[in-house]
């Protein structure tokens, strides 16, 4: 374990790693080059899991393909993908069905409000060229912190341990769904929580954006940068 995954597992509290389901060698020779070889070394270690009690999941790419081609689809990033500047992978998932992307050539470059139809893309793409995609995966478990994958009810307070201790543990395959959908007016309150199928209900989500309106947001952290340079 490096000093990087260390902070993570140990300091940042999200270990142990819970429900693994290990990488076949047809996955990890898939997905050798395309993504950092970090990731699959801690694919091999740790298998396809659930970290800090289930409120992060590291994933299958391959178990979520169409649900990210979904909500890509008619954005400047499936153009990308088309042209083959850009390929778009999901490596993890919030409790509550945020995605995280990693992109070959833009490195962690999109995250993914499944319930509120948002993308929010970050521009890493020079952090990327100067420190290498293995030392970028390794900052992003380092840094990663439990709030901003939580949920937040109408009161503005965080849900994942009120669900936790209402509904029981998650699965691999689950996830905390609001019901009925915020997208369909539903409201995010704990009594509207429900555990269900991941996969088919990412993909509910996802047609739903698809439907409605699929925001793409500003990108935050390419905002930053530039107020640093003046």
């Amino acid at each position: 374990m490096n000093k990087f995954f260390d902070n993570f597992y140990n300091f940042k509290g999200f270990g142990p790693a819970i429900k693994a389901t290990m990488p076949t060698k047809e996955t990890l020779e898939f997905f050798k080059g395309k993504l950092p070889e970090r990731l699959l070394e801690y694919w091999q270690e740790y298998g396809f899991c659930g970290w800090a009690e289930g409120i992060f999941w590291l994933v299958n790419p391959q178990d979520y393909h169409d649900i990210l081609q979904t909500w890509l689809q008619d954005t400047e990033f499936a153009k990308r993908a088309e042209s083959g500047v850009d390929s778009y992978y999901v490596i993890g998932r919030s409790a509550f069905g945020d995605l995280i992307v990693w992109g070959t050539t833009s490195g962690r470059s999109l995250d993914i409000s499944s319930n509120y139809g948002m993308i929010f893309p970050s521009d890493y793409l020079e952090k990327l060229r100067v420190r290498g995609e293995d030392r970028q995966i390794e900052l992003f478990f380092a840094t990663m912190r439990k709030e901003p994958l939580d949920e937040k009810d109408v009161n503005e307070k965080l849900l994942f341990e009120r669900a936790y201790n209402n509904l029981g543990p998650l699965n691999d395959d689950e996830m905390y769904a609001f019901v009925p959908a915020l997208a369909l007016g539903g409201t995010n309150k704990l009594e509207n929580l429900k555990k269900v199928k991941a996969i088919e209900h990412l993909n509910f989500l996802a047609d739903l954006a698809d439907l409605g309106e699929k925001r793409v947001m500003a990108d935050i952290v390419s905002m930053s940068d530039e107020l640093h340079k003046k």
